[in-house]
C-alpha cells in the first residue's frame, strides 16, 4: 500500500483523535512562537490536517503546508476556512519531490514526520538547502530506537501487511547526527518524557542566536 493511500484511509480517524500529550504540544507551540516574525515565509511538510499551521498562521506572512495525503489536506482546508485563516496554502506534495528555489524559507516545520520517511538524511539535507542562511528547522520526532529497538524488525513486516506506515526506527543520537551532518546547529532540544517525541530547534549554518524568553524554562 502506498503511503498516500495509507494516510488517506487514516485521515478521518486521525482528525478526530485527541492530541496525545496536550501539555507537551502547547509547550512546542509556545517555543516555536517565540521565533516567529510577521515577515516570515514558512514551509510545513507532513502538515496532516493542518492544526499546527493554522495556529501559527497569524504570526507570519505565509505558510506553505504540504502533505502527500489529499484526504488530510481536504480536512485541513476546511479547518482553515472555518477559522478564517487565509495565509496558509495547502498543497499535495511529498517533501522528497517538492520543488522550490534554495533559500526560499525563513523557517521549516517537520512535526511528527521525520520518523515516517524512507530517507531522513536526504530530506534533512533538502531542508537545509531550502532555508535561508540562519533559517530554522523545527521538528518533533518519535525516536523508537531509544526504547523499542525491536521495531527495526517489526516495522518492515507491518508495512508490508499494510498495518503500519513507513517507519525509521532511529535513536535521538541518530537524529542529532543527521542534523549536525547536514550543517545544522541545535539551539534547543527537549523531550517531555522517556519514549516521547524529541522536539528540536535547529539553525542552518549559523551560531545560535539569543534565545527567546519562552525558551528559558524549557532548554535542555
Amino acid at each position: 500500500m502506498g503511503e498516500d493511500r495509507f494516510w488517506d484511509k487514516m485521515a478521518d480517524s486521525y482528525a478526530r483523535q485527541p492530541i496525545a500529550d496536550e501539555a507537551a504540544y502547547q509547550t512546542k507551540l509556545q517555543v516555536t512562537r517565540g521565533y516567529l516574525r510577521p515577515d516570515m515565509e514558512v514551509l510545513e511538510f507532513g502538515c496532516g490536517t493542518g492544526g499546527t499551521a493554522i495556529i501559527h498562521a497569524p504570526h507570519v506572512r505565509h505558510i506553505r503546508a504540504i502533505d502527500f495525503s489529499e484526504a488530510m489536506l481536504t480536512i485541513a482546508r476546511g479547518k482553515a476556512a472555518s477559522a478564517g485563516v487565509e495565509n496558509v496554502t495547502f498543497e499535495r506534495a511529498d517533501i522528497s519531490s517538492f520543488v522550490a528555489p534554495d533559500g526560499s524559507f525563513d523557517m521549516i516545520l517537520g512535526m511528527s514526520i521525520l520518523h515516517l520517511l524512507a530517507d531522513k538524511d536526504a530530506v534533512i539535507a533538502k531542508v537545509f538547502r531550502l532555508l535561508k542562511p540562519g533559517g530554522l528547522f523545527i521538528s518533533s520526532t518519535t525516536c523508537l530506537g531509544d526504547t523499542m529497538g525491536l521495531f527495526k524488525l517489526i516495522a518492515p513486516i507491518g508495512k508490508a501487511l499494510g498495518l503500519l506506515p513507513q517507519l525509521d526506527v532511529m535513536t535521538t543520537a541518530d537524529l542529532v547526527r543527521s542534523l549536525n551532518g547536514a550543517g545544522f546547529s541545535i539551539e534547543h532540544q527537549w523531550q517531555p518524557g522517556m519514549g516521547k517525541a524529541v522536539f528540536i530547534v535547529a539553525r542552518a549554518g549559523a551560531a545560535p542566536a539569543t534565545l527567546p524568553a519562552s525558551m528559558d524554562q524549557h532548554t535542555a
